[in-house]
């Protein structure tokens, strides 16, 4: 039963040269793949962290694979080990999820020996992925911007700014209510978007007037929150 075990382990079923192929051209498309995910990202930012672990996943996937090749003991082994690892990361967006499955595809190519189709693969979903994310497909025009008003708590937040609102606003909705100041003051947060743009001065004038010059700010929708206000 040993002897089984060790010649299994020490059995190759591909080449040093076919390694370094796989290995090689897994790293050169992830770092096409980071590089790609960094101009798709320009606009909305992007974390160094991420990049980096998006470049190597390919090679990393496509070693995993090399080394299990078509052994069923050896890909057992891999996901017991696997169930050890706990990987503790902020949930990132759809883009994000997808861009990390192109990188584990585009090394599980390159593992399993399809170097052509890999690379063809990579550059086809790269391309695709600068196109859309520089475009405007799929962009919802908006005008809409965020509200921050520090009230008293002696004023009824509900209706305190009903009639201003009216005046200036198209669409108004009270995303956070947010205890401050020692459970003296409440910061509201708002999604509005204005009905005249020039007027925007006179719409802050009204609001400070309303709620004794406390403070208000006024400006765009945080990257990648728009309609879901977390913070």
């Amino acid at each position: 039963m040993f002897e089984s075990i060790l010649s299994s382990a020490t059995s190759s079923s591909f080449t040093v040269n076919e390694f370094l192929i796989a290995e090689v051209v897994a790293i050169v498309l992830g770092l096409i793949i980071g590089v790609a995910y960094m101009v798709a990202c320009k606009n909305d930012g992007y974390s160094k962290n991420f990049i980096v672990g998006l470049s190597i996943l390919p090679t990393v996937v496509a070693a995993v694979i090399l080394f299990i090749g078509s052994d069923v003991a050896r890909a057992f082994s891999m996901a017991g080990a696997l169930t050890l690892v706990r990987f503790r990361s902020a949930p990132g967006n759809a883009k994000d999820i997808s861009v990390v499955f192109l990188s584990m595809a585009t090394g599980l190519g390159c593992g399993l020996g399809y170097i052509g189709y890999a690379v063809i693969f990579a550059v086809i979903a790269v391309i695709l992925l600068i196109i859309l994310s520089l475009s405007t497909f799929a962009k919802k025009p908006s005008n809409k911007k965020q509200l921050r008003v520090t009230i008293p708590e002696n004023l009824n937040y509900t209706n305190a700014f009903n009639d201003v609102f009216e005046k200036f606003v198209n669409e108004c909705r009270l995303t956070r209510v947010k205890i401050t100041n020692m459970g003296t003051m409440f910061e509201l947060t708002y999604e509005v978007s204005l009905k005249d743009e020039s007027k925007e001065k006179k719409f802050i004038d009204e609001l400070r007037t309303r709620n004794g010059n406390l403070n208000i700010i006024f400006g765009m929708m945080p990257a990648g929150n728009e309609g879901s206000l977390n913070g």
